[in-house]
């Protein structure tokens, strides 16, 4: 369900309705509200999810990648793809219901480390320079991922890339 939701929310945003996630699930709508009460819930659940699944895929990646610094930029590709298909969610995000005040620190706390552990690794593979901030380094990941979903000639992913080859070692 949160995979048929977050496909929904990428398609038509945030406010996709509930029939069109229950199709994608193959189940009824009913299903869906047992799980998830509001569409409070259901954002938090697939936020979090999406998270999970970024944060996941770091060592993942890095166990079988070729190289450290192909592993972060690998996962560097999956944080654009999870910035940029968050449709209408930082509006929400933004909004006064208390069920979202804890999901950005929560987006840090499973994300930074992940990301740290990946510059780690590609720094003491010699591959790029020691004094990169994981937290600096996503912020301007996410910098660049600004307006990606208003311009379809901006490649936010291709940005990304290339700050991420900027960090490598001649």
């Amino acid at each position: 369900m949160l995979d048929a939701a977050a496909a929904a929310f990428v398609a038509s945003g945030v406010e996709a309705p509930v029939r069109d996630i229950a199709a994608r699930a193959g189940v009824g709508v009913a299903t869906i509200y047992r799980h998830f009460p509001t569409r409070a819930d259901l954002i938090i659940a697939v936020y979090r999810h999406q998270v999970e699944v970024c944060a996941e895929a770091g060592p993942a990646l890095l166990a079988a990648g070729p190289t450290p610094h192909a592993a972060l930029g690998a996962w560097i590709d999956r944080f654009v793809d999870f910035l940029v298909t968050k449709h209408g969610l930082a509006a929400v995000l933004r909004s006064d219901d208390a069920g979202f005040d804890a999901l950005h620190a929560y987006f840090l706390d499973r994300l930074v480390p992940v990301c740290a552990g990946l510059l780690r690794a590609a720094a003491a593979a010699g591959e790029i320079r020691a004094d990169v901030d994981a937290y600096e380094l996503m912020r301007g990941v996410g910098n660049l991922c600004i307006g990606a979903d208003t311009d379809p000639r901006y490649d936010a992913r291709r940005l990304a890339g290339l700050l991420i080859a900027g960090l490598r070692l001649p």
